[in-house]
């Protein structure tokens, strides 16, 4: 017998780090996506086809936190894992947290748990915290339930209803980077300057209120000027780089509304919103031109 489970990939379009904080983020899922099929095995043993690898020690940590979450015993029900899809890796896509997502629905189905998406979100963060110590949460909820979120860590997300459809370019610096270190490096940021740093989180928050005022009513010019406030507020912090800030000038030289960075920074995606599917087209050609790899998502 052999079942998979899915999970979305995500992007950022608000806050970023600061929702570890208490801070509203708003984030959307993207047609990417991770699976995990298990089926009947003598042995546990966990293989990642995306980097073809077996039983990479975190996975199989993973694995096992999870599992005994669910109160399965993998000793006495040993299974193979084998995981696939198409979100890259460490480029703050949500790869991980799709992950954790894809394997805790696969463990659903085969041992006939059939756990609500409630659930499933909440085992998935037990592995999301094996990959980055501390993470808000965000991820692993839009990897779980899809759509736009607005999230508060501790509190129920909120779909967001959206005026218009965002047309996003995703554009990738190639540079593989670790949420984990990016949330220290906040972290040690914040302690260094702690004045400083909460008058940045009252920005964001303030930041994140027009925000999502402004997706519901479709202001398209609006929201870009706010993701480019937020990139700033994203470089205040420090978890942006040359590469992204050169890829998010490059965007708005080109003619996008906005841009930022999304997900942990110190390198992986910028995100950019432009008008329309033509313009979407076009620029997003004109990036690609300049070496980066693109991807055009729209958001409904």
């Amino acid at each position: 017998m052999s079942v998979t489970g899915r999970g979305n990939g995500k992007i950022i379009l608000f806050n970023e780090h600061f929702v570890v904080y208490g801070v509203p983020a708003i984030a959307s899922s993207i047609n990417r996506y991770v699976e995990a099929e298990i089926a009947d095995s003598d042995t546990v043993t966990i293989f990642d086809e995306r980097v073809n690898l077996t039983n990479d020690p975190l996975e199989k940590r993973i694995l096992e936190v999870m599992s005994s979450k669910m109160n399965i015993d993998l000793n006495k029900n040993p299974i193979k894992v084998i995981i696939r899809g198409d979100i890259p890796l460490g480029s703050g896509l949500g790869a991980s947290a799709a992950t954790c997502v894809a394997i805790a629905r696969a463990l659903s189905k085969y041992f006939k748990l059939d756990l609500s998406d409630e659930e499933i979100n909440s085992i998935a963060y037990e592995g999301e915290r094996i990959y980055h110590g501390n993470p808000s949460g965000i991820d692993n909820t839009v990897a779980t339930f899809g759509g736009v979120i607005w999230f508060e860590r501790g509190k129920k997300a909120e779909r967001i209803n959206i005026g218009k459809p965002l047309y996003i370019i995703i554009g990738n610096t190639g540079v593989r980077a670790s949420t984990r270190k990016a949330i220290e490096k906040v972290r040690r940021n914040r302690e260094k300057d702690p004045e400083r740093f909460e008058n940045l989180l009252n920005e964001a928050r303030s930041l994140a209120q027009s925000a999502r005022k402004c997706i519901e009513e479709g202001e398209l010019k609006r929201i870009g000027e706010l993701m480019n406030k937020n990139h700033e507020l994203l470089q205040e912090i420090g978890v942006s780089c040359k590469k992204l800030d050169y890829l998010v000038d490059l965007f708005l030289r080109k003619g996008a509304l906005g841009a930022k960075l999304t997900g942990g920074g110190l390198g992986g995606n910028a995100i950019a919103l432009v008008e329309d599917a033509d313009k979407q087209d076009v620029i997003a050609e004109e990036v690609r031109r300049e070496g980066f790899d693109v991807m055009k998502v729209r958001v409904e």
